[in-house]
Parts: C-alpha cells; sequence; structure tokens
C-alpha cells in the first residue's frame, strides 16, 4: 500500500523543472530547510517535493495556513515578511526572531508554486524579497538555526492546551534532531553545507 501511495503522487520533480539551481537560488530555498522534514521532501530544489505533488501541496497550505488562493498566499506571505510570529515572540522573550518566519515564508512561497497559485517567476521573486532581511540579520546558518528554534518554541507554546505535544507534529526532539542533521559539516546532503551562508554574499553561480 504504502509503495502505490508513493508513485500515486506522480513523476520525480526533477524531470519536470531539470534546470540546476545557482548558488543564491540555493541559499533562498535553504531558508526553509528547518520545515522540510517530511518524507518526500527537496531541500535543494525550489518545487518542495522529490515527486510532483500538487494535491499535497494544496492541501498543507489549506489546512494549516487556511490558503485557497492567490490573494490568501499573498497576503500571507506579506504577513509573515513584516511582522509574523517575531511580532508575538518579541513581547514574550525580547527577541525577535526573524529566522521561524522567514523559513515559513519560503516554505508556503514553494508549496504556493507546487500547486499553481503563483508561477515559478513569483516564487522566485518572493524569495528574492526576502533575503535582504534575513541575510542582514544573521551571520551563519548556527545563529538562522538558533532563531528558528526560539521561534518554534513560542509558536508550540501557544499551541499548548490545545495539542498534545506527544501526538503532534510539533515535536521539540524532531526539530532539534533535524537541525542538527543540517548543521553537521560531514552531512553532504545537508543544503547548508551546499550553499554556505556567506555565499549570498559573493556573485552567484552555477552549481
Amino acid at each position: 500500500m504504502g509503495l502505490w501511495r508513493w508513485r500515486r503522487r506522480g513523476p520525480k520533480a526533477a524531470r519536470r523543472y531539470p534546470v540546476p539551481l545557482t548558488m543564491h537560488q540555493l541559499w533562498m530555498v535553504s531558508l526553509s530547510a528547518p520545515v522540510s522534514r517530511d518524507r518526500g521532501a527537496s531541500r535543494t530544489t525550489l518545487y518542495p517535493f522529490v515527486r510532483i505533488d500538487e494535491e499535497g501541496a494544496r492541501r498543507r497550505l489549506a489546512e494549516q495556513w487556511e490558503i485557497t488562493s492567490r490573494a490568501q498566499l499573498t497576503g500571507r506571505l506579506d504577513e509573515l515578511s513584516r511582522s509574523g510570529y517575531r511580532a508575538r515572540a518579541y513581547r514574550l522573550t525580547g527577541v525577535a526572531p526573524l529566522a521561524w518566519d522567514a523559513a515559513l515564508y519560503v516554505d508556503i512561497a514553494r508549496r504556493g508554486f507546487a500547486c499553481g497559485l503563483i508561477t515559478e517567476s513569483d516564487a522566485w521573486t518572493a524569495l528574492k524579497n526576502i533575503v535582504p532581511a534575513v541575510a542582514g540579520t544573521y551571520g551563519s546558518w548556527q545563529e538562522y538555526a538558533d532563531h528558528y528554534l526560539l521561534g518554534r518554541r513560542v509558536w508550540r507554546d501557544g499551541l499548548r492546551g490545545r495539542t498534545p505535544d506527544s501526538g503532534s507534529p510539533a515535536r521539540q526532539e524532531a526539530a532539534d534532531a533535524h537541525l542538527q542533521a543540517l548543521l553537521d559539516p560531514a552531512n553532504r546532503a545537508s543544503p547548508w553545507n551546499m550553499a554556505p551562508w556567506d555565499a549570498i554574499s559573493h556573485p552567484d553561480r552555477t552549481l
């Protein structure tokens, strides 16, 4: 059953989008790497899945974000870029973790592209719009990861009383382990090792 359901999602995304990313493009896509923990997720392409899965992208946007239209998607992206969850985090901790909002922003843009709410060009434009703020705030993927976790903890604490932590996708242990894998210098599959933090400050090049 599991194999059948995997195949049903469609062909490999690389067949539809074969052009390799540039270093800057990979860096931008990598901003959502902490969010991309699902089996079948792609952390090195604009398309968020290894295989074409328009319905999966559409369902997640609708269920988690109540996004079913282009207007709702662009409105959510604008909200995340302006204030997002970091406004609440700042009131609680005195720190505004931009990384959490940036990761969600890029994830939503990629899924919007995957289900056809925005074009590929629109998605790249959205990702480019968040770069100045992120690159100007952090000096390494470690700093980015630290603030991502801070933002995630504030978000998770807001779920308490509504969603049992032990049975939800919000388990902190899983997020911690995933981030450690991304930061592990020996992990050749990590996009953060493929696109070092300072790469965005240097001339772009094709991978």
